[in-house]
């Protein structure tokens, strides 16, 4: 059974959100914290409308977009002010994981074909305004290469369970009224998720909804664990050590303990919670600092008596205000980090400090100097050369002329202002 989804959407115009059913600012903070509020949170998705009404303002919306991309771990479906297939192309390229295409615009509709083939129909959804375009066009949306249909109009939920089997997975717009409307639409076979227009205030915990929809018998995205707590091995006091590490640095963050609710409410909400032997109750970690831990992976050890959580820490893990609790070293001997990611972070560090910092006699430097055409030119020479390298037989010969490329590569990245970061997150979109 496929599992339902929750997709809250915002509008973006001027650089701020809008609610989408009034049109008006409802959240003047960073939209990306907004964005990340949801990712946090449960939402298996983002819907952002590109509201913008000038060129100015698209380009700034479509840098946000890019930002919040690069800040959160759930797609992001974009789109509002397509117009040619350079504007699809715009969101895609931003890292949106898909873009819609309204299809109550005629040129909208051809588009769609020409879009699917150029990227892929994954990527391309039909946006609906009205029900009537799902009655009566779905299955011409469907040919032309549209992998979604969002259906941008609340419906009754006679209307709704009436509707006959789509050739793509509908998601319907909807409100928050959990005990009605939400369940009901995702009890329709052809509703693959809802649409929710964001709160005013930063109370829509997807999460909590899912917990809620569990109990009405309906699928959704939710922690469950693979081995139940009367199978793990606890200590005297009947807790479990937790070892904490940030998912993106591997950083070795901190180590607390579970009893078996602090354990379930993890599970249920999303949000680490652990016992603490001191004051014998459960704690939420940040619920007073804000310094939230959010569950990326729970993992047992080979003996199940201790898990190891892989998690997004907001602000600093420690109480003394140190990203870690371990910053005290006891011994220690140099070592060489081999860690790729790592290495290729160092590395790039070291080139943009040339360039923000000159030194004289730096072939970096010197490069930067000359311009991006010299970079270019140095970057088609050592692509030759590992081609070159790839005829020999020495296997040693094509590694250093990989280095000496991958090098002329981060020279590049640092002059037109790309990160690793970004580039791993385009990898992993893909």
């Amino acid at each position: 059974m496929e599992k339902k989804k929750l997709i809250p959407s915002f509008g973006c115009k001027n650089g701020q959100a809008i609610i989408m059913d009034e049109g008006r600012e409802y959240y003047s903070d960073d939209l990306v914290t907004l964005a990340q509020y949801y990712s946090d949170n449960g939402a298996d998705a983002l819907l952002i409308c590109d509201l913008s009404e000038d060129d100015e303002d698209h380009e700034r919306t479509i840098g946000l977009i890019r930002r919040i991309t690069q800040a959160i771990d759930v797609p992001v479906i974009a789109g509002g002010r397509v117009q040619r297939l350079e504007d699809v192309k715009k969101y895609l390229y931003a890292g949106a994981a898909a873009t819609y295409l309204n299809v109550s615009v005629a040129e909208n509709v051809d588009l769609i074909k020409e879009a699917a083939s150029r990227f892929g129909s994954e990527k391309i959804y039909a946006y609906m305004p009205g029900i009537h375009y799902l009655r009566h066009h779905i299955e011409e949306y469907a040919q032309l290469g549209a992998s979604m249909a969002i259906l941008d109009v609340m419906m009754d939920i006679e209307d709704i369970a009436a509707l006959p089997a789509s050739p793509i997975p509908i998601l319907a717009a909807c409100d928050e009224d959990i005990a009605g409307t939400i369940a009901a639409y995702l009890k329709v076979p052809s509703v693959a998720g809802v649409v929710l227009t964001v709160p005013e205030k930063l109370e829509g915990n997807c999460m909590r909804w899912k917990q809620e929809l569990k109990k009405r018998g309906i699928l959704t995205e939710t922690f469950e664990s693979s081995v139940g707590w009367e199978e793990l091995k606890l200590n005297s006091d009947g807790l479990i050590p937790v070892i904490v590490q940030d998912y993106r640095t591997q950083q070795v963050l901190m180590l607390a303990y579970m009893n078996r609710e602090a354990f379930v409410q993890t599970m249920e909400t999303g949000r680490m919670t652990y016992y603490s032997r001191s004051r014998q109750t459960l704690w939420v970690k940040g619920e007073t600092s804000g310094h939230f831990q959010f569950v990326k992976s729970l993992t047992l050890d080979c003996d199940r008596d201790t898990i190891l959580a892989k998690v997004r820490q907001i602000g600093p893990a420690c109480h003394t205000g140190a990203q870690s609790c371990f910053f005290t070293t006891l011994a220690e001997r140099e070592y060489r980090d081999t860690n790729p990611l790592r290495i290729f972070e160092h590395v790039f560090s070291v080139i943009e400090d040339r360039k923000e910092n000159p030194k004289e006699g730096s072939y970096t430097n010197y490069l930067f100097d000359k311009g991006l055409d010299k970079i270019l030119k140095k970057l088609g020479e050592e692509a030759t050369e590992i081609i070159i390298a790839a005829k020999n037989p020495d296997p040693e010969e094509i590694k250093y002329e990989i280095s000496d490329f991958l090098y002329h590569m981060m020279v590049l990245m640092a002059e037109k202002g790309i990160t690793w970061e970004e580039i791993t997150h385009e990898l992993a979109n893909r």
